[in-house]
C-alpha cells in the first residue's frame, strides 16, 4: 500500500476516540448497572416496559464493557495488540449494541402507542409475558444476524508510511460481503426501526393532542419522551448509517474510496453516546421507575450515613459507660 492510500488521520482516532470514549465509560457504567436494578424491580411490579428498559441496559452496559479495548486500539494508531478472537467478541458486541438499542427503542415507542392510541383494543399483548418474548425475540434474532462477524477472522493487516497495522474489522476497502452485510443491517436494523417510531410517535401525538381529559403535565411528559427517543435515534445512529450507506455502496468496486474513513470514524464515535442517552429516557417512561431510582439512591446515602455514624456512637457508647462507672465509684466513696 503506498502513501497515498495510508488513511493519515490516526491522530483524530488518539484525540477523539479516548476523550469519548472514557467519557462514556466513566457516565455509562454506574449509571447503567443502576438501571438494570431498578429494571428488575419494576419487573416485579408487573411493569411490562421495564423489560425492555432492562434489555437496553444490558446491552449498553455489554458494550461499555468493550470500549477499554477500542481506546488501546485507537490509541496505538488502529494496531489491535489483543487476540483475534476479543476482536470478533468486540466488534460483535459493538453491532449488538446498535441494534438491539434500534429494536428496543423500537419497542418502547410500539407499547406507548398502544397503551396511548388503543388503551383498551390491544391491553392484552401489554404484559411482561409478552414483552419477555419480545425481548428474548430481538436478542436471538440480533445474535444470529451479528453471528458472521464471530464466523470470520476480523484482522487485517495494512502496510501504511512502513509501518504494520494490525486493524480490527474496519477494512478498507470494505470486502463485498461486509458491504452486502450493512446494506442489510441499515434496512433493518435503522431504516424500519426508524419508520416504526416516527409512525408510532406521530400517532402518539396526535392522540394525546387532541385528548382533552390528558392533563398538560402528562401531554409535556409524553412530548418528551417522544423527542427524547427521536433525538437520541437520531443523533446517535442516523449519521453513522449514512455514512455506512456511501461505504458499503462505492467501496467495494473503488479502492481509492479512503476519503470517507475520517466522517465514518466520527461518526462511530457518536454512536457510542447511545449508553449514556438510553438509561434518561427510564426518567420520561416510568414515573414509578423515578420514584425507584430515588428510594434507591435515599437507602444508599442512609446505609453510608449510618456506617460512618456508628463509631461515633460506639464512641459515645463508650463515654457514657465510663462516665456512668465514674459516678458509681464516687457514689460508693461518699458512703
Amino acid at each position: 500500500m503506498n502513501s497515498t492510500e495510508c488513511m493519515d488521520d490516526y491522530n483524530l482516532d488518539k484525540n477523539l476516540f479516548p476523550f469519548v470514549y472514557i467519557t462514556v465509560i466513566v457516565v455509562s457504567i454506574p449509571v447503567n448497572c443502576t438501571f438494570l436494578c431498578v429494571s428488575c424491580i419494576q419487573v416485579r411490579e408487573k411493569n411490562e416496559l421495564a423489560i425492555y428498559l432492562f434489555s437496553l441496559s444490558l446491552a449498553d452496559l455489554l458494550y461499555t464493557l468493550t470500549l477499554p479495548l477500542w481506546i488501546d486500539y485507537t490509541w496505538r494508531e488502529d494496531t489491535w495488540q489483543f487476540s483475534a478472537l476479543l476482536c470478533q467478541i468486540s466488534a460483535f458486541l459493538m453491532y449488538m449494541n446498535f441494534y438491539t438499542s434500534a429494536a428496543f427503542l423500537t419497542c418502547i415507542s410500539v407499547d406507548r402507542y398502544l397503551a396511548l392510541v388503543h388503551p383498551l383494543k390491544f391491553q392484552h399483548l401489554r404484559t411482561r409475558r409478552s414483552a419477555l418474548l419480545v425481548s428474548i425475540f430481538v436478542w436471538v434474532l440480533e445474535t444470529s444476524l451479528n453471528s458472521m462477524i464471530l464466523v470470520k477472522d476480523e484482522t487485517f493487516h495494512k502496510v501504511c508510511n512502513s509501518t504494520d497495522h494490525l486493524l480490527c474489522y474496519d477494512k478498507y476497502p470494505l470486502e463485498k460481503w461486509q458491504a452486502i452485510l450493512n446494506i442489510f443491517r441499515i434496512c433493518s436494523g435503522y431504516m424500519i426501526p426508524l419508520a416504526i417510531m416516527l409512525f408510532c410517535n406521530q400517532k402518539i401525538y396526535q392522540a394525546v393532542r387532541h385528548n382533552q381529559a390528558t392533563e398538560d403535565r402528562e401531554k409535556k411528559k409524553i412530548k418528551k419522551l417522544l423527542l427524547s427517543i427521536i433525538i437520541t435515534f437520531f443523533f446517535c445512529f442516523t449519521p453513522y448509517h449514512a455514512v455506512l450507506l456511501i461505504r458499503s455502496i462505492n467501496e467495494p468496486d473503488n479502492d481509492n474510496f479512503i476519503h470517507m474513513f475520517k466522517p465514518y470514524r466520527i461518526t462511530q464515535a457518536l454512536t457510542s453516546f447511545n449508553c449514556i442517552a438510553d438509561p434518561i429516557l427510564y426518567c420520561f417512561v416510568s414515573e414509578t421507575g423515578r420514584t425507584d431510582i430515588l428510594n434507591m439512591l435515599k437507602r444508599c446515602f442512609c446505609v453510608r450515613q449510618s456506617e460512618l455514624q456508628q463509631p461515633t456512637d460506639a464512641t459515645m457508647t463508650s463515654i457514657m459507660k465510663k462516665n456512668t462507672t465514674v459516678v458509681t465509684l464516687k457514689s460508693s466513696t461518699d458512703l
